[in-house]
């Protein structure tokens, strides 16, 4: 499993023999068979990060909750004596801006206790599941919108030229949810959505302008709701700021928005994604769902543990030295945990490998951990799981003749290590 230098978009030395590669072609290509081989060798293996810098790979799901759940573990990296910090390395290599740097660094999802519970606190109430079911009506007529274009789409189409679901459903809903919902101006998403694929697929030549451009179209957002308050999150975080800034910064406000939007609608749009090629290859669980809608809430978590697009969580530091799934952490070790295998792990799962849309592992809570665990548990779990349902329930329904345009073997990936995105989506009615 080693790898030549120049794989590495950051210029890292080959992977050791033996050692985890998370570029290795076989990873990139089905995450979900290579991380199973992983987690069966062992809890804990030794491996590189993207850069080429040691980590250790958990891929077993008791391991993967202990690390997202247990506060030895930190994200900020800078708080951990002797490790280096190698985020500003990674953004000087994507072509980032010095000055745009702190953006994407120190934010929300890289922090922790008590700034990470500071700036959660600020945004929390506008993700309870009061608030979610409040938005259930504008998220259904937003996806009937939506479905009507997608059909006039179908309708005009040749069979020989299908439409790319992603294009024209996935991404669309899930981005004027959550712009709706923060504040973003409808005539600045197409630039959100342009540049979010830059960020995404870390084009190194597109990266930074897109960042740089993002931020200021976020600092000029700023401005306009400061002089014109409107029904929004940022609203809300301009106040936060204005009555005490204490409570927020600039620099933070202007990276909570930045993650907020993007965590908002990337991983739901992928979800959407992959659920519908999931469903149109699982024929069987998709007439399961027509006959009981009920199944469907149930049947999002399943899907998301099944083929959700997050494969791995952030990259976390061990505080102190310690002990887990019998191999000794040393302080400043870095940890990734493998969302993926533990999802499949057959210690917790009867028959992993099998979607099925009727399993229930946990009445209380996901029955995975494809949305994280512990405090940095995703904020908008519940909204995407709700945009989830009334995707593809809507999608089904109205098209009941809706088919892949291609084999699903040719369907394109992208090769991303973190993630796992469908480039485009062809499908048609017949």
């Amino acid at each position: 499993m080693t790898r030549p230098a120049p794989s590495s978009p950051f210029g890292a030395p080959p992977v050791p023999a033996g050692e985890v590669d998370p570029l290795a072609p076989d990873l990139l290509a089905d995450p979900y068979e290579g991380y199973g081989h992983l987690r069966e060798r062992a809890p804990m293996l030794r491996g590189r990060y993207l850069d080429g810098t040691a980590a250790w790979y958990v891929t077993r799901q008791a391991e993967v909750r202990a690390v997202l759940a247990d506060p030895r573990f930190a994200n900020d990296v800078t708080s951990v004596p002797g490790t280096t910090d190698r985020r500003a390395n990674m953004m000087t290599t994507l072509g980032v801006p010095s000055e745009y740097t702190r953006y994407l660094v120190g934010t929300v999802i890289d922090s922790d206790p008590p700034d990470h519970t500071r700036l959660r606190r600020l945004v929390s109430r506008a993700f309870t599941v009061r608030r979610i079911r409040a938005l259930r009506p504008r998220v259904e007529a937003i996806t009937a919108g939506l479905l009507d274009e997608l059909g006039r789409a179908l309708g005009s189409a040749d069979p020989a030229d299908p439409v790319d679901l992603l294009d024209a459903f996935a991404y669309p809903l899930p981005i004027t949810v959550i712009c709706e919902l923060v504040g973003i101006d409808e005539d600045d998403r197409p630039a959100w959505r342009d540049s979010g694929r830059a960020l995404v697929t870390m084009q190194r030549d597109r990266f930074g302008p897109a960042v740089a451009e993002l931020v200021d179209r976020v600092h000029a957002l700023i401005g306009r709701r400061r002089a014109t308050p409107a029904d929004d999150l940022l609203t809300e975080l301009i106040r936060a700021h204005d009555d005490d800034g204490d409570r927020l910064s600039d620099t933070e406000m202007v990276a909570m928005v930045l993650a907020l939007v993007f965590a908002g609608h990337e991983t739901t749009a992928h979800l959407i994604g992959n659920a519908t090629v999931a469903l149109l290859t699982h024929p069987d669980q998709l007439d399961l769902l027509r006959a009981d809608p009920g199944l469907w809430p149930g049947a999002v978590n399943e899907l998301m543990r099944w083929c959700g697009p997050a494969l791995m969580s952030r990259v976390r530091y061990a505080t102190v030295d310690m002990e887990l799934g019998g191999t000794r952490l040393r302080q400043g070790d870095a940890v990734e945990a493998v969302l993926v295998s533990a999802n499949f792990d057959p210690r917790v799962y009867d028959e992993p490998e099998r979607l099925d849309v009727t399993r229930l592992v946990d009445a209380h809570g996901d029955g995975h951990v494809g949305f994280g665990h512990g405090i940095h548990y995703c904020l908008g779990a519940a909204l995407a799981r709700q945009e989830g349902e009334v995707a593809l329930h809507g999608l089904v329904e109205r098209f009941p003749g809706l088919a892949l345009a291609v084999d699903p073997a040719e369907l394109a990936w992208a090769p991303l290590p973190g993630a796992r995105r469908l480039l485009a989506l062809p499908v048609y009615v017949r």
